[in-house]
């Protein structure tokens, strides 16, 4: 019998790694589901009827490969973003997308540096291609771009990750501290601006303006968010035609699928459809904080779909909050590392939810003492 043939030698050096476990896996687990699923920053609205209806009349349409250049959605996203066709590449979600940036531009035993407590995702991409990943703590809850740079300066760093608005905190910073970033790391690295959560933000002087450009500042945007297509993994990144043009070399020219065109042409349409959701997201934000209050936890200001709490104490208390929601049946999340780890984080959902967060998190919090 033959042997079995090994992995190459950065996988085989890494342990197996979710970067995060999904709630139809921890539904397996425990045994049932969950009656309030808040923890994945999920859109718990429906996406626009536009979006339905395009997707029935382009059903047919599943029987063919999809546009490998995505062509329609490119163009439409250019336009919307205020960019040309060549500076838009659509892939599988800022996920996929995330891995495509890793692999264009880290060799095994460079550096990427982000912040200690960030979306863990862009660290397994990070690993995964064998580079060595660099962190720095955040500040006053906010990733810390001053910091970044700094480290990036110091290591040499081909890539510095930043996402405004943050996840986990809800956080952000201001264009100009951005664009600052921009301006301060090495010559030969790339600023990678992760804004899955940029719809939902209302302060102007936060949000990167249409067509901003610099050759260093690769951005990332996604219809996982306001659009409510987590499930469809639809995004694009938005660089210098130079720089995305490299995406051409080593993408999945198919991994966007028909219909997920399809539907994210549509949702992209209905501007109206949008600003409800931002305003309902805004008021379930809203809600959450004054839930929060209430129960004696500290609301932290976001710019996202969630709101992320301070519960008082330490990570184990947060850890012990979170246990009880979970066997509750809400499904709600919180940051890994300290001091981050004092919180928990809830995703805005509908009423009936939050009325679900409002009667369970005062019980969780009495269990746990």
């Amino acid at each position: 019998m033959a042997d079995l043939p090994s992995f190459a030698p950065i996988p085989a050096a890494l342990p197996a790694t979710v970067p995060f476990v999904g709630p139809e896996e921890m539904a397996r687990g425990r045994g049932r589901d969950f009656t309030v699923r808040l923890g994945a920053n999920e859109l718990t609205l429906p996406p626009s009827p536009a979006v339905a209806e395009a997707i029935r009349r382009g059903a047919a349409e599943a029987r063919w490969y999809p546009d490998s250049a995505a062509h329609d959605l490119r163009v439409a996203l250019a336009a919307h973003f205020g960019y040309a066709p060549e500076e838009v590449m659509v892939g599988e979600g800022i996920d996929g997308l995330l891995g495509l940036v890793a692999r264009l531009f880290l060799a095994p035993g460079q550096v990427a540096v982000t912040s200690l407590g960030a979306y863990p995702t862009f660290n397994y991409h990070v690993v995964g291609h064998g580079a060595r990943l660099e962190t720095v703590p955040y500040r006053g809850d906010r990733e810390d771009p001053e910091a970044l740079a700094a480290r990036a300066r110091e290591t040499g760093a081909r890539l510095v990750y930043l996402s405004n608005p943050d996840n986990p905190m809800g956080s952000w910073v201001s264009h100009a501290a951005v664009d600052t970033l921009a301006q301060a790391v090495p010559d030969d690295c790339l600023v990678l601006l992760d804004e899955a959560y940029a719809e939902f933000h209302t302060d102007a002087d936060a949000v990167t303006p249409r067509g901003y450009r610099r050759p260093n500042v690769m951005r990332l945007r996604t219809f996982s968010k306001a659009y409510g297509l987590a499930g469809m993994r639809v995004g694009c990144a938005i660089g210098h035609p130079e720089l995305v043009a490299g995406f051409d070399r080593i993408r999945n020219h198919f991994g966007v699928t028909r219909l997920s065109q399809i539907a994210a042409l549509a949702a992209l349409g209905d501007a109206e459809h949008l600003a409800g959701v931002v305003e309902r997201v805004a008021a379930g934000r809203a809600r959450l904080a004054a839930i929060a209050e209430a129960n004696g936890l500290v609301p932290l200001l976001s710019a996202t779909n969630f709101v992320t709490m301070d519960c008082g104490r330490d990570g184990d208390h947060a850890r012990a909050v979170l246990r009880e929601l979970l066997a509750r049946d809400v499904f709600a999340r919180m940051p890994g590392p300290a001091p981050l780890d004092r919180c928990i984080r809830i995703a805005t959902g509908t009423e009936a939810e939050l009325d679900v967060v409002a009667e369970t998190l005062p019980e969780a919090l009495r269990a746990v003492g």
